[in-house]
């Protein structure tokens, strides 16, 4: 496990109460997961809103839940309302002595870091996220299905993942598309408000995903219809692309899980 200091005043909060203020927050990355956490001093948190938890914990959704060994499960009870399992002790010694809140959505109601909100997981300050217009000719398809084709995509390129075609709507066929009820958010990018699947392939659930609104770094993917690399057939100027792995490639780490 890697951990590491950062200064940012971290904040969360269940309705309007904080129940968490730190300026000590200590990201750390799990092994063999890409995303980190945050793990807090219990002088930080409002411990007296936490109650050892007395049931078993869960296991879904991974994304969310501790990669490894548990030495305490807290839940958080906030007058009539309980939370439980939101917040534990990893027992490993990079992290003794501190709590780690969970992130996933209905536990905690939003995070600040310093004045901003944040949302999914904390922000890792060594990913950085690039979009760029371009003249590329992008081809689509899934199972010999035409999803898409464009010669004026816009790349988004993300440290750790694989580089996204994001294409104009009017070059995305939906009729072979089927909306879905998935939503989604991401610290970098902001909050992908549509999602589609594959009209007649049940294995191409959520293949294709839209930000109406996406934070100011990558304003030129706004309205534009972008594809799970891993689970579509791309080929760019005639040269198919091979699929990339990457942790999206587990259905268990997609949105709508």
């Amino acid at each position: 496990m890697r951990t590491e200091p950062i200064d940012k005043r971290v904040r969360a909060y269940v309705d309007d109460v904080q129940v968490l203020d730190t300026r000590e927050p200590l990201l750390f990355w799990e092994d063999d997961f890409p995303v980190p956490s945050y793990a807090f001093r219990p002088d930080d948190v409002r411990m007296d809103l936490l109650r050892e938890t007395g049931t078993a914990p869960p296991r879904e959704p991974f994304f969310f839940l501790p990669k490894g060994p548990v030495s305490q499960w807290w839940d958080l009870v906030l007058g009539k309302r309980t939370v439980p399992h939101a917040a534990w002790v990893r027992d490993v010694p990079e992290l003794r002595d501190r709590l780690v809140l969970s992130w996933q959505p209905g536990i905690l109601d939003h995070w600040l870091e310093e004045e901003e909100r944040v949302a999914g997981h904390p922000r890792d300050p060594y990913k950085r996220v690039e979009a760029i217009a371009s003249s590329r000719h992008v081809v689509i398809e899934r199972d010999g299905v035409r999803l898409a084709e464009s010669s004026r995509p816009v790349l988004l390129l993300e440290t750790g993942l694989p580089s996204r075609y994001y294409v104009p709507r009017d070059d995305v066929d939906f009729s072979v598309l089927v909306p879905t009820s998935t939503r989604s958010h991401c610290p970098y990018k902001g909050a992908a408000e549509e999602y589609w699947s594959v009209a007649g392939q049940p294995d191409a659930t959520d293949v294709a995903w839209s930000y109406t609104a996406p934070l100011a770094a990558v304003t030129k993917v706004t309205g534009l219809v972008s594809f799970y690399d891993e689970l579509v057939d791309v080929i760019v100027d005639g040269v198919p692309q091979p699929r990339p792995e990457s942790p999206f490639s587990s259905r268990a780490h997609r949105p709508g899980t």
